[in-house]
């Protein structure tokens, strides 16, 4: 469950990050990323120190 949300939010970030370039329909999210990318490494590294 917990890969699921990794690679979910990664997704989301990777379109966040890129898509505005490949499409102008794909709003800029900012600091949205920023957020995203944080989660992520949080939940990475909890998940390899079997916290989670």
């Amino acid at each position: 469950m917990l890969t699921w949300i990794i690679v979910i939010l990664l997704v989301l970030w990777l379109v966040g990050a890129f898509g505005p370039g490949i499409s102008s329909r794909i709003p800029r999210s900012g600091n949205a990323i920023h957020t995203l990318l944080v989660i992520v490494v949080i939940l990475i590294i909890l998940n390899l120190l079997n916290v989670i």
